[in-house]
């Protein structure tokens, strides 16, 4: 299948809940999908030596990142039999428990979803030049490393 052109991946602060919604509602009209998945990566309240996760700082070099992303999604396309797929990540300031990855394929089998999606996730954790600045309670900070 023929790929439109990509939008723009990053959104400032964290990923709302409602864009999610929409996002999902939107598809609905779609009728020869006959599967999606999503994958939703949240920041979590890690406690690296004795000390708590509050938030988590994103940056990028957006020129690159964009490039890749949109490497990766291509890629997608070819491999598995995807009908859309949408990106989202945040850069600034995301808060534990709130979300900064969203995720979203469809596919007109559930099987080429499945397998898209985790593709997709796993090539942007390991490819994508997004950087993570883990933020303390205390307000002291250190880059994240990616696992």
């Amino acid at each position: 299948m023929k790929t439109k052109e990509a939008k723009n991946v990053f959104v400032a602060g964290p990923i709302r809940p409602e864009f999610i919604a929409e996002s999902i509602a939107r598809h609905q009209a779609k009728t020869q999908i006959g599967a999606h998945d999503i994958f939703l990566g949240q920041v979590r309240a890690d406690t690296i030596d004795g000390k708590t996760v509050a938030a988590i700082e994103y940056t990028a070099y957006e020129p690159m990142a964009e490039a890749k992303f949109r490497e990766i999604r291509e890629a997608a396309f070819q491999k598995f039999e995807l009908s859309c797929m949408h990106i989202h990540h945040s850069l600034g300031l995301v808060k534990t428990g709130e979300l900064c990855l969203f995720v979203f394929v469809s596919s007109p089998h559930r099987q080429s979803a499945f397998d898209g999606l985790h593709f997709v996730v796993e090539a942007i954790k390991k490819q994508v030049p997004v950087f993570g600045k883990e933020v303390f309670e205390d307000s002291s900070y250190q880059w994240k490393v990616n696992n």
